[in-house]
């Protein structure tokens, strides 16, 4: 889950990374009233989970309370790369003698955490690293040692941060690194970490990422959600347990298991490209149980997407046997009733396959069309999807 930007220094606070005094307003009036609180000049600062802000008129200076309240008028509202922004960040402005880039995050290609430093920040690092990589440190971190403070000297020396201010980096960092362990973060990023005219490390801007998967290790992040952006059929899979992403196309997709479920969604796409180009209009995996609640609570979520012109039922027996998911699949349309109106197309294989098409065709279902191979049942359902399109 991605924060925004007054999340994450909230964050960051909480772990005593120095932030500047902000709050978060969703009206003019409130910004203004945040501006005569802190009695200085403000930065009025839109609230999304893009880049870009500064670009898009997202950010804005405000030296008085009545033009906080303009500034907040003119952003908030705002689309900011399909983003529509609710909220601003009111925070004190803040003189910059030199801005730096810092981050922590998940080394997947090589199943690592990484440190990335850099003293030109203020800028994209993806356009630090294309045009002076020799700019970017980046130092990888033992999973077990982590940051103490002896490696954040490290970090500040690969970085080649001035010396006057090395050592206050190094203790930012730990306390980000902390930051970072603590919340089961996949990302903690400060851009940018500034210097000011007295010589104080500030982290100016932050953006983090949080591990979902230990959602059960953190109760209190369950209010970072915002329930304004969150997908409705998204906020009801992630309700009933299940693991389901919606995407833009037309075909509905269930599968056990992650893997599958991501090859199902290629040899949709590939099939699609001769039925009107219709895609997968979703990501479920409903695991390795496919019980009658499960299956009937996964077609209640992609049947109830207007998007949907066709369901792919992708599933292969193993633990749980092709029988058990043919029962769940028949009695899942029971549960559901009239509320089921788009087609199915069924692919079973594994365990118990043959019973499992025996109880399907005894069925009999109107919706239901059995095929026997993953590429054919893909054609099936494009093809199905199409022609409602």
């Amino acid at each position: 889950m991605d924060l925004y930007e007054y999340q994450a220094k909230d964050l960051f606070a909480a772990h005593n990374v120095p932030v500047l005094p902000g709050d978060v307003a969703s009206t003019p009036a409130e910004a203004k009233a945040l501006a005569e609180k802190y009695g200085t000049t403000v930065v009025v600062k839109a609230q999304v989970k893009t880049g870009g802000r500064g670009k898009a008129g997202g950010v804005k200076l405000a030296e008085t309370p009545d033009e906080a309240q303009t500034k907040a008028e003119a952003i908030l509202g705002l689309d900011i790369k399909g983003h529509i922004v609710h909220r601003v960040l009111v925070t004190t402005a803040s003189d910059i003698a030199e801005e730096y880039y810092f981050s922590f995050l998940l080394d997947r290609s090589n199943r690592t955490f990484l440190a990335m430093a850099s003293v030109e920040g203020g800028m994209e690092i993806e356009e630090v690293a294309a045009t002076n990589p020799d700019a970017l440190a980046k130092i990888a971190i033992d999973a077990i040692k982590g940051v103490d403070l002896a490696k954040a000297q490290e970090i500040v020396a690969a970085a080649k941060f001035p010396a006057e201010v090395a050592d206050q980096v190094a203790d930012v960092i730990v306390k980000l690194w902390e930051t970072f362990v603590s919340e089961d973060a996949t990302l903690v990023e400060v851009n940018p970490l500034v210097r000011d005219p007295e010589g104080k490390i500030v982290a100016l801007d932050g953006k983090v990422t949080i591990d979902e998967n230990a959602a059960f290790r953190h109760p209190e992040h369950a209010a970072l959600v915002d329930e304004k952006t969150e997908d409705p059929l998204e906020a009801k899979a992630k309700a009933k347990g299940l693991n389901y992403v919606k995407l833009d196309g037309q075909v509905g997709i269930i599968g056990n298991g992650a893997g599958l479920v991501m090859s199902t969604l290629d040899v949709v796409a590939y099939a699609g490209e001769k039925h009107k180009g219709v895609k997968p209009a979703n990501f479920l995996d409903i695991g390795g149980g496919a019980s009658a609640e499960v299956m009937s609570n996964g077609l209640d979520i992609i049947l109830n997407d207007p998007d949907v012109r066709s369901v792919f039922v992708n599933v292969f027996g193993g633990i749980t046997a092709c029988d058990a998911v043919a029962n769940g699949i028949v009695q899942a349309l029971e549960i559901i009733g009239d509320a089921a109106t788009k087609p199915l197309v069924v692919r079973l294989d594994g365990n118990n396959v043959e019973e499992g098409r025996r109880i399907l065709a005894e069925a009999n279902h109107p919706l239901i069309t059995v095929v026997d191979t993953m590429d054919n049942a893909a054609d099936k359902a494009a093809e199905l999807a199409a022609a409602g399109v």
